[in-house]
């Protein structure tokens, strides 16, 4: 099909901002968008940078036994680190699986991040939550599980909330495509559009809902119908162009913020990596495939697009990966340093008042 074609086509239209030759397209007369500030990009480039230095070392740790288990963003650094510099301090994050940059970005100190890979002392959830499923409440990051979906009605949940008590926040909530065939994601969309709650919804469609291809799991055309078929306005984007991932989801917040209503967006975008440490996608998909979607890849895209601006050089690549090494070194280092949770930890945070049997044990637990 034709990028003509493609274009006119309300089911296949993907936004784009950067062009072949890396600079970029913002539109013209009224259908112009606001070019995105060179300072943020240089911003957005520089936390993408150091989200992949930092899942690097933490798969190195991995196999090296130091850590159990970790889930890199490699090929999606773009959606979360987009959304992350679009959103406002006070808005809300309902993850899935590779939006924990977005806490970074946010202000989560990278010491306490690292703590939550080790899930010992340092880490501000006791070590009770599962590797890679990180959250914090300094940045209104919340908790997810690994049952797929589970987390976008508890978005469309918070964003009713934040409605009824007239509060201009936005919460937005993040899913892979295999999640949009879960019932959760038809039960938070059916709400969202009734209750015209102020959520973004976001897809990252990376084609692999881990070893499931995406056109085994559905027979739409795209994610993005899915929720015109709910009444609810539905964007595709380019996931690997950080600057229209940008532009939409700013727009989305901003509409939801005035009272608009929800967005849905389907960022398509994709996995290099495997899906976990514990994953070989060597066993389900070619390695062709993956080499036609480095040439995409994000960070690459967005690089090439400063160099054209003249901000980015190899000086400054150099700069930043030294600082990256000793920062995430030292961080790595203060936390391996660090003990385990203490045991008294178990019985906190579970009850306001806490229940007479657990006084017993946790007197028994600490004697």
């Amino acid at each position: 099909m034709s990028d003509a074609t493609q274009a006119s086509d309300p089911d296949l239209a993907l936004h784009r901002v950067l062009r072949d030759d890396d600079t970029a397209d913002y539109g013209a007369g009224r259908s112009a968008i606001k070019p995105v500030d060179p300072a943020l990009l240089l911003r957005a480039y520089r936390e993408m940078r150091r989200l992949r230095a930092i899942d690097a070392r933490m798969i190195v740790l991995q196999r090296q036994g130091r850590v159990g288990f970790y889930g890199a963003c490699t090929g999606q650094e773009a959606v979360p680190i987009a959304t992350g510099l679009a959103l406002e301090a006070s808005d809300w994050v309902f993850p899935a699986l590779r939006e924990q940059s977005i806490m970074l970005v946010r202000g989560f100190p990278l010491v306490s991040f690292v703590a939550q890979v080790f899930g010992n002392s340092g880490d501000v959830l006791k070590g009770r939550q599962m590797p890679s499923h990180h959250s914090g409440r300094s940045v209104n990051q919340v908790s997810w599980s690994s049952n797929i979906g589970t987390q976008i009605p508890q978005a469309v949940g918070t964003a009713w909330a934040m409605k009824m008590k007239k509060e201009p926040h936005v919460a937005v909530g993040f899913m892979g495509d295999g999640a949009t065939s879960e019932a959760d994601f038809h039960a938070a969309m059916v709400f969202a559009s009734r209750y015209q709650v102020p959520a973004v919804l976001v897809c990252q469609n990376n084609h692999w809902s881990i070893s499931v291809p995406t056109e085994r799991q559905t027979a739409s055309r795209t994610i993005a119908i899915k929720g015109r078929a709910y009444g609810i306005p539905s964007v595709r984007v380019d996931g690997n162009d950080l600057l229209a991932v940008y532009t939409v989801i700013e727009a989305a917040a901003k509409r939801a913020r005035e009272g608009g209503g929800p967005t849905f967006i389907e960022a398509l975008t994709y996995r290099i990596g495997a899906h976990s440490t514990s994953d070989d996608p060597t066993r389900y998909r070619s390695e062709a495939e993956v080499e036609a979607w480095k040439k995409k890849d994000p960070l690459d895209r967005l690089r090439r697009h400063l160099v054209v601006l003249g901000i980015v050089d190899e000086g400054v690549d150099a700069k930043l990966d030294a600082e990256f090494a000793l920062e995430i070194g030292e961080a790595v280092n203060e936390v391996e340093a660090m003990p385990a949770p203490p045991r008294e930890s178990l019985f906190e945070d579970v009850y306001a008042v806490l229940p007479w049997h657990l006084a017993e044990q946790r007197r028994d637990a600490i004697s």
